[in-house]
């Protein structure tokens, strides 16, 4: 790539970002003061117009647009250059925390804040909301920049993945404001499937003539392992069995037993093995049956589809002065995965440092949100007339 095309310096750009940390911290705190469960439409509304107010204030997007799918928000900006094909940065405005579940809501001390949604993932989105505000007060040539804030990821993006892949479909590069592993961005996570096996046996008592029946919980189980064994630890697919059921009465042949499956997998290939080794299942008893249902919910995010852009991202990270950037591959998917299928170039993980997602005791580093700012301002400003996606 050869020094990236930035209007100013590297120190001047951080000493900007630095200098308005409070700026980014008190944003970090009203997203997160603004509660917005998966499936809460009205608080992801609240939260949305919340983004759109910063936006305006900060970088003045020229367009901004809604969308409602099944009542529940996302929101679209445009912003940056006109000429050549945008950047979509992609980010996620609910959270798994139902209104009031997480202890004390938001809290800060010194530089590290915890709350509902803080790591995963509104820090991130005011990481994005910086470098756009960044890259508005510095000027120099910059790629046009779609900012999508989705109302649906934490619950498998039902209502909002035509809308990624519209998106991604008509950008030259996705960058996902998902939080990074440490500090390291993620080039690689695993797609997701979901199954449920349901074995039909047949009724009967089972003190008078259990021979008379088909035990489904017995079929069933005799398949777990078989299941179990379509995992791959070298290849990193894993295959769960996660909930069994079976029965009704304890003096009953269960004629039904039903089993969920989490399978997780880093390829295509993988995918394909896996779902095809779940359908071939079938019972020992001749009369029993078995029907698999479900399939994959998220394609991985395979590492080609991020080689390009962790390349110019290290060179943003070696003109900044960082050390060496780091890139992981992890097993959690996101909206990138639905992108990087696609063929779309895409980068995850530029978001907001942190730990313990989902968790009690969720915390971001605040301080953080500067540098973290900085690497994406600095992989846009290299995008502009960069050859990745084009």
């Amino acid at each position: 790539m050869g020094p990236i095309s930035a209007p100013v310096p590297a120190a001047e750009l951080r000493a900007w970002l630095s200098g308005r940390a409070d700026q980014w911290s008190s944003a970090v705190a009203e997203l997160v003061g603004l509660e917005s469960p998966s499936g809460d439409g009205d608080g992801i509304k609240s939260c949305a117009t919340a983004v759109a107010n910063l936006a305006s204030r900060w970088f003045s997007p020229r367009e901004a647009s809604w969308e409602f799918v099944g009542g529940i928000p996302h929101l679209r900006l445009l912003t940056g250059g006109v000429e050549g094909r945008a950047v979509l940065l992609l980010c996620h405005l609910d959270t798994v925390w139902e209104r009031g579940a997480f202890p004390g809501g938001f809290q800060r001390q010194g530089g590290r804040a915890v709350g509902p949604g803080v790591f995963d993932m509104k820090g991130g989105v005011v990481v994005g909301l910086a470098a756009l505000a960044a890259l508005a007060a510095l000027g120099g040539p910059q790629p046009p920049v779609r900012l999508l804030c989705t109302g649906d990821e934490e619950v498998g993006s039902a209502t909002s993945r035509a809308l990624i892949e519209e998106e991604a479909r008509r950008s030259r590069a996705v960058l996902v404001l998902e939080p990074p592993a440490g500090s390291a961005v993620k080039i690689g996570r695993k797609g997701v499937g979901t199954y449920r096996l349901e074995v039909r046996g047949r009724a009967a008592h089972a003190g008078l003539e259990p021979e008379s029946g088909v035990n489904a919980v017995v079929e069933l189980a005799r398949l777990v392992p078989a299941v179990e064994a379509l995992a791959d630890p070298v290849a990193g697919t894993t295959v769960t069995p996660t909930v069994f059921l079976g029965g009704a009465r304890t003096n009953v042949v269960p004629d039904r037993a039903e089993l969920r499956v989490d399978a997780r997998f880093p390829t295509a290939a993988e995918s394909a093995r896996v779902d095809r080794g779940l359908r071939e299942l079938a019972p020992a008893h001749p009369e029993a049956r078995v029907e698999v249902t479900g399939g994959l919910n998220r394609p991985p995010l395979e590492r080609e589809a991020a080689a390009g852009l962790f390349s110019l991202a290290g060179e943003v990270a070696a003109w900044l002065g960082w050390d060496e950037l780091q890139g992981v591959q992890v097993g959690g998917g996101s909206d990138g995965n639905f992108t990087a299928a696609l063929g779309v170039p895409t980068l995850d993980g530029l978001g907001i440092v942190g730990g313990r997602a989902h968790a009690e005791g969720e915390w971001a580093d605040l301080t953080s949100i500067p540098d973290r700012a900085a690497l994406l301002a600095g992989c846009l400003w290299a995008l502009t007339g960069e050859g990745v996606g084009e």
